[in-house]
């Protein structure tokens, strides 16, 4: 310990962001030194994105983001997500690691008459983070698409896609499987799963996200280094019995595993 004392603080700070937040986190309790050290903007800005920046200015809330300490500002991305894209999606961090988490609203999406009132209607919830949510009034024809470019999301990562979604009291239709996808605008690279929303148990794909909103995983997929060019495409379909009582929130894309 007396010869870490010894050393300059900016290098302390140096050594530990090359570590990961949870280590500079237990640092900070060790000693005053690595207190001052750990807890520096030099150690939480190498956690943070590398174009944090640019995404917190797409906030309404960037003056108030800016002013924080780079570790507050961190752990404030991790626990409360901020919307971004003129409205249409929210972006957060995985705590432990750091990575990039977004979740494309329901107005970012694309849905299949989604603007035709007879079969969707547009409805703002207080426990939403979005202006607005759909809710299915009927439908035969379910097809659910977000479209994300792998530039915004971290390299070298598996990434899970998930609908957030409810169910109101009067629906039905959601008992059988819907199937899921994943696919990439610029590869013939497909991955096909079936998925059922009713969370009632025997089904245990479907969960409460204790946010008030269900998820159920659509599927994963892999963002090489350097794989900056293309778009990753996630849907949920089903065609084949009428449906009704269906609020999507919107969907998420988060490393795996979180």
């Amino acid at each position: 310990m007396d010869m870490i004392n010894m050393l300059p603080v900016e290098c302390i700070s140096l050594i530990i962001s090359f570590t990961s937040p949870r280590d500079a986190c237990r640092s900070s309790v060790v000693s005053p030194v690595l207190r001052i050290a750990g807890d520096s903007d030099f150690v939480w800005e190498r956690f943070l994105p590398q174009d944090y920046e640019q995404i917190i200015l797409q906030s309404p809330s960037s003056s108030s983001l800016n002013s924080m300490s780079k570790k507050n500002l961190y752990f404030r991305l991790c626990s409360h997500p901020i919307i971004v894209s003129n409205g249409n999606m929210s972006f957060a961090l995985e705590k432990q690691s750091g990575k990039k988490c977004y979740m494309v609203c329901a107005r970012g999406l694309t849905i299949a008459w989604g603007d035709t009132p007879a079969y969707w209607h547009w409805i703002t919830l207080p426990h939403s983070r979005f202006a607005e949510v759909a809710e299915l009034k009927l439908v035969w024809w379910l097809d659910i698409k977000a479209c994300i470019e792998t530039k915004d999301l971290s390299p070298g990562t598996t990434y899970a896609a998930y609908l957030v979604y409810q169910l109101s009291q009067h629906r039905y239709g959601f008992e059988s499987p819907l199937v899921s996808r994943i696919s990439y605008q610029q590869s013939d690279v497909v991955t096909v799963h079936s998925v059922i929303l009713d969370p009632r148990p025997p089904r245990p794909r479907a969960r409460d996200r204790g946010d008030g909103w269900i998820e159920v995983e659509i599927g994963e997929f892999f963002v090489e280094q350097g794989d900056d060019d293309d778009v990753v495409e996630c849907s949920v379909k089903e065609v084949s019995n009428s449906k009704r009582g269906l609020i999507v929130e919107g969907i998420e894309v988060r490393p795996k595993g979180i």
